[in-house]
């Protein structure tokens, strides 16, 4: 198998990584808008690089990864689909319900396959808890807590790319919450915070975010995100029933102390972003896009699942934008839940 890699930055190094060594893929073809960078890295894995993306279908691949910025999703994933390629894509599809929509249509009309990258899925810890939820050990789920917090922000130049802290980084806790407890969500309540540095203000971001989200069986959950959380990168789920009660990312590494005196301590080694939080998660993903091509699984999230997240964020946006709750059913793009 002959897998072509689009863009090949921080992520995408990772993923070209995995693949090079998985024995199911022959070659790799990698190419990046930055043609010395795919070179690089191309010397370093023994693999092909191309100068640009026509030569990436004009050679010749079984499937295409997508890892370039997030504007250029849609019309890579529209390409690929009119190619007859299967597609492993980073979320999101797009930053607008518009472009995700038609990229979806795109799939479907060609009968392709799209995989989107929520890695959280393919986390043991989110996995566990999942099984928890659906063997029935916690009984009636009636609270969900999740919490994502950056160590730092990223560069000022990013956040007016990013689609703000909603679309970027809550996403995948939207995803999550309707993987784990198989429900979905029926309206948000949301609220943001642009108090620090300017840079957030400047971009019409904020720092901070949280939201209150009712699924459609009556459980509450909450959903909160930060950009400056120093004490490092912090990504948990806690899951309270009314016979037990869980919690996702709760380890050694965790960037968190306890002011009771018999409490744990301080984390020595606390975890410093997503990329070391999630890497045998990330590999995971990437296995599982490799099996899906040769037909050996089913595909673990395809397009449908990303514009369901995409839409939580979307009525986040609206809630916070406008100050008062937003049903789902007032965001465009409504499909069948995939729990039913």
């Amino acid at each position: 198998m002959r897998i072509g890699v689009i863009g090949t930055g921080r992520i995408g190094t990772i993923h070209a990584n995995t693949l090079s060594r998985h024995r199911e893929v022959g070659s790799l073809i990698l190419t990046d808008v930055d043609p010395a960078r795919a070179q690089e890295l191309a010397l370093r894995l023994g693999e092909t690089a191309a100068p640009g993306v026509d030569e990436i279908f004009r050679w010749g691949v079984d499937a295409v990864v997508i890892t370039t910025a997030t504007a250029a999703h849609a019309e890579l994933i529209g390409r690929a689909a009119r190619s007859g390629l299967p597609v492993f894509c980073e979320k999101p599809i797009a930053l607008d319900l518009p472009g995700t929509l038609s990229a979806i249509a795109e799939v479907e009309s060609a009968g392709t396959i799209l995989q989107m990258g929520f890695q959280r899925r393919f986390d043991t810890g989110y996995s566990g808890a999942r099984d928890a939820v659906r063997s029935g050990r916690l009984g009636r789920l009636h609270t969900v807590r999740a919490l994502t917090s950056d160590q730092a922000p990223p560069p000022p130049s990013w956040l007016p790319l990013s689609g703000g802290l909603y679309r970027d980084t809550l996403i995948h806790d939207f995803d999550v919450l309707r993987w784990v407890t198989g429900h979905e969500v029926v309206d948000v309540y949301a609220a943001g915070s642009d108090a620090g540095p300017a840079m957030f203000r400047e971009a019409g971001d904020v720092d901070t975010g949280a939201a209150l989200l009712t699924l459609d069986d009556g459980t509450l959950a909450t959903a909160t995100a930060t950009r400056m959380n120093g004490a490092g990168y912090d990504v948990r789920m806690e899951l309270a029933g009314e016979l037990d009660q869980i919690v996702v990312g709760l380890d050694d590494r965790t960037p968190i102390a306890s002011t009771e005196p018999t409490g744990p301590p301080a984390a020595d080694k606390p975890w410093s972003g997503f990329l070391e939080r999630f890497g045998p998660a990330y590999e995971a993903e990437l296995s599982a896009f490799v099996e899906v091509v040769l037909g050996h699984r089913a595909n673990p999230c395809d397009g449908r699942e990303a514009l369901q997240a995409l839409r939580i964020a979307e009525a986040c946006e609206v809630s916070r934008r406008e100050r008062r709750p937003v049903a789902l059913a007032e965001i465009p793009g409504r499909v069948e839940s995939a729990f039913r």
